[in-house]
């Protein structure tokens, strides 16, 4: 019987996905296939805690597929003459795959689309990741967007895909050879023994859409979105990392709110826009790819970053004597994510407080964060840093004092993160130690003064401009 190849990249899931329904369409049986990387003990841009959520999600996807009387084959290797072996081993005729929005998976999928052509074997690529690609959204001349606003209201506007459902039926697979369901001994990793990572897998993601949606979360996300003390956000965001959701049916759903109760239109259209600024990342970095190695805006690339190695790693290892920027760190040394506000101000701090270079940041959070998103993290990063794309201007910088003011002024999400200072009153959190004594005995006093860095921040960028 004629067969085809479905790749798994970032679509770990069988409902509402785009290339595994329109393999099923075209052929009586598919041949489902995740590929590992085969780097050993230590990567710059990943670590155990997302490679742990990966394999969760594997194992998650695996069970899925038997459930559908089919099975899913693992290999390790380079995936391009993987794929074309597996391809000789079963006869497939194709290979189906979703595209994938970064620049590293465009070159894969680049040579595959050659050795296919060399082998004979069709080769399909479709959009699923994002709603709109980075050649949809444009300017009236057909330019990319350089500044979000504009960007944002050309997206909304654009007509969106429905979802697709659910796949029902796959056909068996009998002559294909599988590795073993991969854990972190692949790649020479372990897993922390405090770490708490998210629970992964499809079914896991579905829940937490649902209970986002469906339980006034999501209603309140315009007023509540920017207090990291229990849940204000979705908390989607390694489910769309990794494919366990479909971003369609997301939006979907979100609509289907909006529609049932106009009262909270605003605040979902808040959310909705988030899911923009994903994808507008994502164009920022196809279009302009050396946003990863330098300052989009090429009036600070002359910037000077003069951080000291110490300091990086007090920031690293939560220990800087600024409650919400040490909290902040403990969540993502923890469990690989950080509140989206926390972020900001975490991330501002090491590049204006302490000067480092933003791309260690960027590097830091890649390596510790489930849910890290190549575009969107440097695009978070250079916005922090003042040298993005419409990044907050290089003098507005975040008063961490301030901020935990406004954001966690009962010290909730302090407290949770940092135990040990559980009976600090929380007005001690807003403002640096007056009697120049620690909180509690063994946390740290500020490593710097917020104003007096601040200002050498200022001059710092000054200097550098143009």
């Amino acid at each position: 019987m004629p067969s085809a190849i479905h790749w798994f990249r970032r679509d770990l899931r069988i409902t509402d996905n785009t290339a595994l329904h329109a393999a099923a369409t075209a052929f009586s049986t598919v041949v489902p296939c995740y590929v590992l990387s085969t780097w050993r003990a230590s990567h710059g841009w990943t670590g155990s805690k997302r490679q742990q959520f990966l394999c969760d999600s594997l194992r998650s996807l695996s069970a899925n597929l038997e459930a559908l009387c089919s099975r899913l084959i693992i290999r390790a290797g380079d995936a391009v003459e993987e794929l074309i072996t597996l391809a000789r081993e079963t006869g497939a005729e194709a290979i189906y795959f979703n595209r994938d929005p970064d620049l590293f998976g465009k070159a894969v999928e680049a040579r595959l689309r050659a050795r296919c052509q060399e082998t004979g074997i069709q080769c399909l690529g479709f959009k699923d990741a994002v709603l709109h690609e980075a050649s949809e959204a444009l300017t009236g001349s057909g330019q990319p967007y350089r500044v979000f606003t504009p960007y944002s209201k050309n997206w909304l506007a654009l007509p969106k895909a429905r979802p697709l459902g659910k796949i029902t039926s796959l056909g068996s697979v009998a002559n294909a050879t599988s590795l073993p369901l991969p854990t972190l001994e692949h790649w020479g990793l372990s897993l922390p023994s405090d770490a708490q990572i998210p629970p992964a897998g499809e079914r896991a993601a579905r829940d937490r859409m649902k209970a986002f949606i469906e339980t006034g979360i999501l209603d309140r996300y315009g007023v509540d979105r920017n207090l990291p003390a229990g849940q204000t956000t979705s908390c989607l965001s390694q489910d769309l990392r990794f494919g366990l959701i479909s971003i369609r049916e997301l939006y979907a759903r979100c609509q289907e709110r909006a529609a049932q109760h106009p009262a909270a239109a605003g605040s979902i259209l808040t959310y909705t826009k988030e899911l923009a600024w994903r994808e507008f990342y994502m164009a920022i970095l196809h279009h302009y790819p050396e946003v990863l190695d330098r300052e989009f805006n090429p009036d600070l690339r002359n910037i000077e970053w003069p951080g000291t190695e110490e300091n990086f790693q007090a920031w690293a290892t939560a220990r800087t004597g600024f409650p919400i920027v040490d909290a902040g760190m403990r969540q993502l040394l923890t469990t690989g994510l950080m509140h989206n506000r926390v972020r900001m101000i975490v991330a501002m701090f090491l590049t204006k407080d302490l000067h480092l270079d933003w791309r260690l940041g960027e590097q830091f959070f890649h390596q510790h964060l489930v849910d890290a998103e190549i575009a969107s993290n440097n695009g978070g990063w250079q916005w922090s840093a003042g040298t993005g794309a419409d990044a907050a201007p290089y003098f507005r910088i975040q008063n961490p004092w301030t901020q935990t003011l406004r954001y966690d002024p009962e010290g909730r999400y302090i407290k949770h993160w940092l135990p040990e200072l559980a009976n600090v009153p929380p007005e001690r959190f807003c403002e640096p130690p007056k009697d120049n004594r620690p909180l509690v005995p063994g946390y740290p006093l500020p490593m710097v003064d917020h104003s007096v860095e601040r200002d050498r921040t200022l001059a710092r960028f000054k200097a550098g401009k143009g």
